[in-house]
């Protein structure tokens, strides 16, 4: 049981970020659509917020194996 409590932690903690990156690699394609041009600032905007997106990710995991570690 314990198990499936762990599984369905680490689900919640990783589909959180994952939607978060999916909807801002539409975001990007979205705003490239419309300025080209503005693709440098646009591109480092986007890899920032992927890092942060990450790094909640990871940090969630972290926690996860912290509470429920042995």
């Amino acid at each position: 049981m314990a198990t499936v409590i762990i599984l369905l932690v680490m689900f919640a903690a990783v589909l959180g970020p994952a939607a978060v990156i999916a909807t801002l690699g539409f975001a990007t394609v979205k705003a490239l659509a419309r300025n080209p041009s503005a693709a440098p600032k646009i591109f480092l905007g986007m890899i920032i917020m992927i890092i942060f997106a990450e790094a909640v990710s990871l940090i969630a995991i972290l926690v996860v194996f912290q509470l429920f570690g042995k």
